[in-house]
């Protein structure tokens, strides 16, 4: 029997990275619980301190395909080389010269979200179609593929 997954991200500042991802893959917030207009809302029901509001946060694919993305806060920043990290296909399809430049408009995209480009591997056929990594604001690494 297969497993829904959910990817859950350790940051420093849960609604910034949740925004940032949910730009990067066309996701969005997930609503509040039902009975509530937002998330302040239900928060302060639920009595839930100011300082603790921003604790948690999660972005969820409006098709409901794709895997929900959590985001809680954690003490520590990043310390090492991410052993795994998410593909964004961002050139579905696409080869060569034509496959690069999406890539590369994304990149520029996602940078201006607050992205970091950190390299880029150029296609090699016949195995390596070609990708960029990139870092979110956080410091994950991810890669356009």
């Amino acid at each position: 029997m297969a497993r829904d997954v959910q990817i859950t991200f350790d940051c420093a500042d849960p609604a910034a990275l949740a925004a940032f991802w949910a730009e990067a893959l066309g996701y969005r917030l997930q609503d509040p619980p039902g009975g509530f207009a937002s998330w302040d809302e239900a928060l302060e029901a639920m009595g839930v301190p100011q300082e603790n509001r921003n604790d948690a946060s999660a972005v969820v694919d409006p098709g409901g395909s794709g895997p929900r993305l959590f985001f809680q806060r954690v003490p520590e920043g990043k310390q090492a080389k991410n052993r795994v990290h998410l593909d964004v296909r961002a050139a579905p399809g696409l080869g060569g010269d034509e496959r690069m430049a999406a890539l590369e408009a994304e990149a520029d995209r996602l940078a201006s979200h607050g992205a970091t480009r950190l390299r880029r591997h150029d296609p090699k056929p016949p195995l390596e179609a070609g990708h960029i990594v990139m870092a979110d604001p956080e410091g994950n690494e991810f890669c356009l593929d």
